[in-house]
């Protein structure tokens, strides 16, 4: 009997959670009796949390199928929440989001202000009406959106799982009702609903296969295995009777670590991370298994891994509340200066509090106070038009588009970093056996016409047979090439660590660690080389119906230093053979001098990786019996040193890995989702850079890199694969000099270089600022950014690739900002093996510390969730890594491909949407009330209201003020907020570059403002001055009566109304029918259908914008020529692949460093498996 050898119980750092696999470890089977001795005596190493049993505030006690003694120890209850409000927490969250707003602040005073008696020359609803309304609309679109958050944690929490009951049966039971202290049964293809330990399995040794692709993003399969003591648990009787009690760590964040006792049969049995299957993960390949539930809901490693759904402002929001404070600040002098004035001019001695309260009163609509529930309206509805967009709409999974949280639209349109990730989001993760070469011979699955084979100059024939070709070679007994195919494929089907599971159907399912060595066995397959059965010794394959055994001597197994895989064979003739598998760099140094086919090898391999395949070399040896006897000896002693076996085995295996012959190479595709080069390519264009945050290998990221077209030939790639603090800095301070001034020599580096030691205590170590600080800091002082998101890069293009070790060290304070620097200079950026955490760290680096620069973070499992909450956009995709990411984002789509049209269309459209949507609406109010500043001149500035009869509003004039805001000026901006088109969706993806307009913020930022606001004094200065002069000191009306100020007030707001209408039609770009119908129905309703034109042209600005030579191509439709500069850039496409390749030559093998040698051992599927 067999078991896994304990792993270490310490908590790791984060650098050895990147480091860390929990799959197949290197010596996971030892024998029994060892693995008794090594959990028993573990004990005595573990931490000393667990000396004391009663000292819970270090441990919990769990006892096992004793429900009422679990009840007193008051475990968190297994239902989840991931919304933002509850029936209690809604109304205070609410209101301290909204009155964060500095609009709504300001409302909120000024609403105070009027309900004064005798001060306020304003009614006392003037303000509290349209201020309700705006916490209204925002209350219910809060509580729209906060509803789909309840309803899909109602859904999880209502799943079902098979929990054991106290008649010795499994009951159907809601996710919700498990408790900590359940044993359930989790079949195949089901999440786990809670943080479990394993008990027993459907396989040999209690092992079992999990997928934990939403907490580390890998979908391979990796393993786990439960103790020797409990792996007899085989029914539901025998769980009924089984009692223990688990001694376990209190619930933390760290997914890869677990610490914890089980007291059985008077034994205390160690627990580690190999027998904890999370919540989250998917059981695969394995028919049931028995777990124990230790943590249960918000207490699971998973869900603390998440955190609270953040509150997000977006750009456009920020600089609105900055400009309502300048305009706050406007309004305070103009109160403070006609207060001043009244006194002067005041035989009272005068109350001066009271005056300026007074003359605040009648200045109080200087803000726009309808600006905020009109943004949050046309946002909302904007998020509508994304939802129903079928471009959007993949009909596979039958997954649409969503607007999760529709005030972020205008983010979307002005997006300088995305940070995605690899599995998932930009690959399917399906590995495709698609091209070999074999004997120098080449071979594809899909033959294009124009690889055809084909004879050269020379004599010699080029190009590629197909897979059909390959088989009838394969039946020739008598050619050199058909004894090569067969060596090549007994290699496929023999040397691998794939085990195999037939169905009652009799289909056969490989269970892989790796998804390429599933796809190089099913490629054998498809060659008629049926790998069917693994016992402890030996592997059992199908050859053209014939059954043939070869027994396994040894393994040689696969870690990065390595980068090859080898197994010692006996062949049925009794023929020792070494199979050999790994990278091209290390297979052809290991070559014996006569190899025919090296060259033309190195061609094919060239090839593949100029298309992005994932490339192997395949080389055999024979063994002699003498020589395998020496060896074995050697191997034997290696496999049993203490100290430093993986040296020792290594080295063993060195001496046999000799003189090989070379077979060929294989091509894997790992296929990208479909438009995901052409969607990198076009944000590129758009002024976006693109950072690759992947928990996979660096080969495997590099070769995706590629393929994706995110790293080109035209790129030189610096590569950070540093092992200590002090050797990471160093190697990015020297990459960072060299690319900023061509050297490494200190002397010669201008001194205007950045201090980082003092940018880190400034920016990056947050240190708690007092309130006097931030309020300084907001109103006086914008915050420094170290870096400018618009650096001009003017040597070679760059790509730099750093592993999650690294990384590690690059995010510690006094090395990050170097990193980020090294980075910005860099036109691709590739994070390879980083952890959750990791991946929101160096997203919240870049956030604050590049100036004005706007994230979004995409991603598609549960891992990526810290990622997509810290930028400043969280896209989410509905993938085969689960709801999580698309549940915890901002907007979900359902493939990387749509992200295009949701930056440079729908967040193109809203960002320059709701930039005039605002600016009008500064402009509509502020023009109208100004007239009250130029009234003051007249009427002594005794704060009377120019457009009421008396001093104090009547109520019906009151709602006729009202009215500008409900009816007469309304639906001008909805109208441009909504269906303003300032360029086609069709040019937008034409021409990508008009992206760049919302990254530098042309359509909405202070100096627009500014120029709007000066319109503003401007047009109410002139109305009223022209209406003044009109009416004299008096114009006498047709009946005989004086006009009052009343009549003139109203006058004026006539004309104000009809400019404001004049002014929207000139700013809007498209006319639709709403838009006819916002503009003039307004004036129709004041006027009542009075005539007016029916149709005002767009007006041009006195400087021309680069978007209007793009309206004027779109009117004529000319035609673009700019694809034949790409013929140039073909021309010399192959040239620099080949020095590129010849410069960095490598491989993309995702084979796990992980020990399986043992596990093949222990293996055997021809005994039949218990049904639980």
């Amino acid at each position: 009997m067999f078991t896994k050898k304990k792993n270490e119980r310490t908590l790791k750092n984060s650098s050895l959670e990147n480091s860390f696999e929990l799959n197949f470890n290197k010596s996971s089977i030892i024998p029994n009796n060892q693995t008794s001795q090594k959990r028993t005596s573990s004990i005595n190493s573990q931490s000393r949390i667990f000396e004391d049993e009663d000292d819970t505030s270090v441990h919990r006690i769990i006892y096992i199928n004793d429900c009422i003694k679990n009840q007193q120890a008051k475990f968190l209850h297994n239902s989840i929440t991931t919304a933002k409000y509850n029936f209690f927490t809604f109304l205070p969250k609410f209101l301290i989001d909204q009155f964060s707003k500095y609009a709504n602040l300001f409302f909120l005073f000024t609403a105070c202000i009027q309900q004064i008696p005798e001060v306020s020359p304003t009614n006392r609803f003037g303000t509290v009406v349209p201020l309700s309304m705006v916490l209204l609309a925002s209350a219910v679109k809060e509580l729209i959106e906060d509803a789909k958050r309840h309803t899909q944690d109602k859904t999880i929490n209502q799943k079902k799982v098979k929990a054991l009951a106290g008649n010795g049966g499994f009951v159907s039971k809601l996710w919700k009702d498990v408790v900590v202290g359940d044993i359930v049964r989790i079949e195949n293809g089901e999440f786990f609903p809670a943080d479990l330990i394993l008990l027993s399995s459907s396989e040999p040794e209690a092992l079992c296969y999990i997928e934990t692709s939403n907490l580390d993003g890998e979908t391979n399969l990796k393993i786990r295995q439960g103790l020797p003591e409990t792996m007899h648990i085989l029914t539901p009787e025998e769980a009924v009777n089984f009692e223990g009690i688990i001694k376990s760590e209190l619930p933390n964040n760290s997914l890869y670590t677990y610490e914890g006792t089980l007291r059985y049969n008077h034994k205390e049995l160690a627990l580690d991370p190999i027998s904890l299957l999370l919540r989250g993960a998917v059981l695969r390949n394995t028919r049931w298994v028995y777990g124990v539930v230790v943590f249960t809901g918000h207490e699971t490693k998973l869900m603390k891994n998440a955190t609270k759904t953040p509150i997000k402002r977006t750009k456009v929001e920020n600089v609105v509340n900055t400009q309502i404070i300048f305009l706050f600040c406007i309004l305070l002098s103009m109160a403070l200066c006609c207060a001043l004035v009244t006194l002067v001019r005041s035989s009272q001695t005068g109350n001066f509090e009271e005056i300026i309260l007074k003359q605040s009163g009648s200045l109080v609509a200087l803000e726009a106070f309808p600006l905020i529930v009109t943004m949050e309206f046309v946002k909302f509805f904007l998020g509508t038009m994304i939802n129903s967009d079928l471009d959007m709409y993949y009909e596979e999974s039958d997954t649409p588009a969503t607007a999760r949280t529709s005030s972020l639209v205008e983010e979307l349109g002005q997006v300088d970093y995305i940070f995605s990730d690899k599995t998932g989001t930009l690959t399917c993760n399906i590995m495709d056996y698609r091209m070999c070469c074999v004997a120098g011979s080449g071979f594809a699955q899909v033959v294009p016409d124009d690889k055809k084979i084909r004879v050269d100059e020379s004599g010699k024939e080029i190009g590629y047979h197909d897979f059909e070709a390959m088989k009838r070679a394969l039946k020739d007994s008598k050619s050199v090439l058909g004894d090569n195919l067969r060596e090549f494929y007994t290699l496929l089907a023999v040397c691998h660590t794939v085990i195999p599971e037939t169905n009652e159907s009799g289909d056969i399912t490989y269970q892989a660690s790796s998804p390429d060595e599933a796809a190089l066995v099913k490629g054998a397959v498809s060659a008629g080389y049926i790998f069917t059965t693994r016992k402890p010794k030996s592997v059992t394959i199908h050859i053209n119906g014939i059954e043939e055994e070869f027994e396994i001597l040894n393994i040689c197994e696969f870690n990065s230093t390595r980068k090859r895989m080898s197994a010692v064979v006996r062949l049925p003739d009794g023929t020792i053979k070494l199979y050999i598998k790994g990278a091209d760099t290390v297979i052809l140094e290991r070559l014996s001098q006569n190899n025919p086919y090296v060259d033309s090898t190195c061609v094919y391999l060239e090839e593949y990786a100029t298309e992005g395949l994932r490339t192997l070399c395949l080389a055999v040896r024979t063994i002699s019996e003498e020589e395998y006897s020496k060896w074995s000896v050697i191997y034997e002693k290696a496999a049993t040193t203490i100290n430093n076996r993986g040296d020792a085995l290594d080295a063993a295996a060195e001496l046999i890995e000799k003189d090989l012959m070379l077979l060929g190479a294989t091509a894997i595709e790992d296929k990208l989702q479909d438009g995901v080069p052409e969607t990198i390519a076009t944000l590129a264009l758009a002024g976006i850079k693109i950072w690759v945050l992947t928990g996979d290998r660096q080969e495997t990221a590099i070769n995706i890199g590629f393929s994706c077209k995110l790293i080109t030939e035209e790129m030189s790639m610096i590569v950070c694969n540093e092992t200590t603090h002090h050797e990471t800095k160093k190697f990015l301070m020297d990459k960072l000099e060299l690319v900023k001034y061509g050297t490494t020599n200190l002397d010669s580096i201008p001194d205007t270089k950045i201090n980082y030691n003092d940018s880190i205590d400034e920016e990056y170590d947050e240190r708690s600022p007092t309130f006097f600080q931030k309020l300084k800091g907001k109103l006086f002082k914008k915050k420094k950014k170290l870096f400018n998101k618009d650096i001009a890069v003017d040597n070679e293009p760059l790509a730099l690739i750093i592993d999650g070790k690294s990384l590690s060290y690059a995010l510690e304070p006094d090395v990050a900002l170097i990193f980020l620097e090294l980075a910005t200079h860099c036109k691709a950026v590739i994070c390879c093996r980083v952890s959750p955490l990791q991946k929101a760290l160096v997203v919240k680096l870049v956030k604050k510390n590049v100036e004005e620069s706007v994230t979004l973070a995409i991603g598609d499992g549960a891992n990526d969730v810290s990622m997509i909450q810290a930028a400043h956009v969280g896209v989410g995709i509905s993938g085969q890594e689960g709801l999580q990411a698309a549940r915890s984002a901002d907007f979900a789509i359902a493939q990387f491909r749509f992200l295009k049209k949701l930056l440079l269309v729908h967040g193109n459209w809203a960002y320059s949407r709701l930039s005039k949507l605002i600016l009008y609406s500064f402009y509509k109010n502020i023009t109208l009330y100004l007239i009250q500043m130029w009234f003051a001149l007249d009427n002594g500035f005794s704060g009377q209201v120019m457009i009421t009869q008396t001093l104090i509003l009547t109520l019906f004039e009151t709602w006729t003020v009202s009215a500008y805001n409900i009816a007469f000026a309304v639906f001008q901006p909805v109208a441009i907020g909504l269906f303003d088109t300032y360029v086609s969706a069709r040019m937008l993806d034409r021409y990508p570059q008009l992206y760049r307009q919302g990254q530098k913020s042309l359509f909405y930022n202070n100096k627009v403002f500014w120029y709007w606001l000066f319109n503003c004094f401007f047009h109410s200065m002139i109305l009223y001055q022209l209406m003044k002069f009109a009416y004299g000191e008096g114009t006498i009306l047709a009946d005989g009566r004086l006009a009052d100020n009343w009549l003139m007030g109203e006058t004026v707001y006539t004309m104000v109304l009809i400019t404001i209408t004049w002014k929207a039609a000139i700013v809007v770009d498209v006319f639709v029918k709403f838009t006819y119908v916002a503009i003039f129905g307004s004036i129709a309703l004041w006027f009542v259908l009075f005539p007016i034109y029916a149709t005002v042209a767009p007006m041009r600005n006195y400087r021309p914008h680069s978007y209007h030579i793009i309206q004027e191509i779109q009117k004529f439709n000319i035609p673009d020529y700019r694809p034949r500069m790409e013929w140039f850039r073909k021309a010399v496409h192959k040239v620099r692949q080949i020095q590129r390749l010849k410069r960095n030559r490598g491989f993309a093998f995702s084979q796990n460093e992980s020990g399986q040698a043992e596990l093949i051992r222990v293996y055997d599927t021809t005994k039949r498996k218990p049904t639980g």
